[in-house]
């Protein structure tokens, strides 16, 4: 790779303390990102897309692990790959939060029902189970449902209108039984939104 760059007339100090460090970062940025993303596959089932993530992962990982054993005793390799790293993060899990991918369990506990959070959950056909409980402090209602995770702002959003003060826990879900949602339904809006415009 130095050969390529020296021959189109780039000096040796800028191809070993510029475009390298840049190059391992930017690889390491995606395969950090690639890994954050086959991570939330794995949990999320699916099978056929973690290990395609996992190859193109492997391969980029090894590209730049190889070229900072080329250059080893330059201090910027390392820089580059630990900065990669740190960014390959953040960029992995702002990725994902777009991408909302799978399903949550979410818990809502307050001392009364919420009739109108009910009947905005029948509107829009949510699946759940309301139950009476005891508490620390008395008699609560319970409100058990599962939801798409590109819902979930706004339910939340909803429940701390209708009552500020509710409690409500959130969990992943691996799997739901009886699911009848169409597989395409599951694909993040915004990738369905551009698959669109590529068949007009």
């Amino acid at each position: 790779m130095q050969e390529y760059f020296t021959a189109q007339g780039i000096p040796k100090e800028v191809f070993d303390y510029l475009i390298m460090p840049f190059l391992i970062f930017c690889a390491r940025v995606m395969d950090v990102s690639i890994n954050t993303l086959r991570i939330m596959f794995v949990l999320n089932g699916k099978k056929k897309i973690a290990p395609i993530l996992g190859f193109f992962e492997a391969m980029i990982w090894l590209l730049a692990i190889g070229q900072i054993f080329q250059n080893i005793n330059n201090p910027m390799s390392y820089v580059a790959y630990a900065g990669g790293f740190a960014m390959g993060t953040f960029v992995g899990m702002t990725i994902e939060e777009k991408l909302a991918l799978g399903r949550v369990l979410v818990r809502v506990i307050t001392p009364e029902p919420m009739p109108d959070l009910i009947e905005y959950m029948k509107e829009r056909n949510y699946r759940f189970t309301s139950v009476g409980a005891e508490g620390r402090y008395g008699k609560v209602n319970l409100l058990f449902t599962v939801m798409k995770r590109d819902s979930l702002k706004e339910y939340v959003e909803k429940v701390k209108t209708i009552n500020d003060k509710a409690f409500y826990t959130i969990e992943s879900v691996r799997g739901v039984s009886e699911d009848d949602v169409n597989v395409m339904e599951d694909r993040p809006r915004f990738t369905t939104k551009v698959w669109s415009r590529l068949r007009k």
